[in-house]
């Protein structure tokens, strides 16, 4: 059980001019470029001030600590970015997971976020260096194996970036002798080396390393979910351009250390009661870099 006390929104219409209009001309490690200021707010949700989650050891961690600590990305516009002056965190996957802390009983001061790389997400998890973990973390059984997750929150799919003016790629079955880049310990980049035959791949610990490969030349192509792509040509319409259809199904999930069911129920029950939250969020975010989209239903 919990009451709630109301927590102001964090510029969210003022996040979506940053990071996902196409008329920006930054690049996507500058998606603050032509940013408009004094955006108005929004009240999405609450804070509670009374949370009886005993049984969750990671919400007893949380508030003998008297904060929650959150691993996300910060190179993902739309959904998981860090400027790099403000330091301001802003996103689909931030907001939400500052969700979830507000339903915790915790405010936006009591929230660390750190930045963890793809292939140290799990690790980060079982360590206990983090509480929970959003940024589009596909849910997978191999990572079932060593921790717990939330959701579906969203569902997207796997897709090509390239430079604007390649026509040679127009799904995964032309990347034959082609050059592809993604992220160390990603699925999307194990299953173009298992499902598909590219002349070679390249990895990195971010995509926006990815991108500034692709632009020079280096790499032919990127690999990852489409919501992450668009994110990019959003920054760079006229540089790059999502190629073909998505080809597979990710499913992201929060990632909560293993056997913690209350704080997955918990944070599960979040997500079915809290679609207003969740339209509100993926509006602002996603569908104006022309990702379509509902909220999906959790796991049980």
């Amino acid at each position: 059980m919990r009451t709630s006390r109301t927590l102001t929104g964090f510029g969210l219409a003022a996040v979506a001019a940053l990071a996902l209009t196409a008329c920006n001309s930054g690049s996507p490690t500058d998606p603050g470029a032509g940013a408009t200021e004094g955006a108005e707010t929004e009240e999405l949700w609450e804070v509670a001030t009374d949370v009886d989650l005993a049984d969750s050891p990671t919400y007893e961690r949380m508030v003998a600590r008297d904060g929650v600590v959150v691993g996300v990305k910060n190179d993902q516009p739309g959904l998981g970015y860090q400027d790099a002056v403000t330091n301001e965190r802003t996103g689909f996957d931030v907001d939400i997971a500052r969700w979830i802390a507000a339903s915790l009983g915790f405010d936006e001061d009591q929230i660390e976020f750190q930045t963890i790389p793809s292939a140290n997400r799990e690790q980060a998890i079982v360590n206990g260096d983090i509480d929970y973990y959003v940024g589009t973390y596909s849910i997978t059984d191999a990572r079932k194996q060593q921790i717990d997750f939330a959701g579906p929150y969203f569902i997207t799919g796997q897709g090509l970036l390239v430079a604007a003016d390649d026509d040679s790629i127009s799904g995964p079955e032309d990347l034959a002798g082609k050059v592809v880049c993604s992220v160390t310990g990603s699925t999307p980049l194990q299953r173009i080396r298992d499902e598909y035959s590219p002349g070679d791949t390249v990895e990195n610990d971010t995509y926006s390393q990815c991108v500034e490969q692709l632009k020079q030349g280096q790499v032919d192509a990127i690999t990852t979910d489409e919501a992450i792509l668009a994110g990019y040509v959003a920054l760079e319409p006229e540089t790059l351009k999502i190629a073909g259809e998505p080809f597979s199904e990710e499913r992201y999930g929060v990632g909560l250390p293993k056997g913690d069911t209350v704080l997955k129920d918990y944070i599960n029950d979040l997500f079915t009661d809290g679609g207003d939250v969740w339209t509100a969020l993926f509006e602002t975010y996603l569908a104006p870099a022309g990702i379509s989209g509902e909220q999906p239903a959790v796991e049980e």
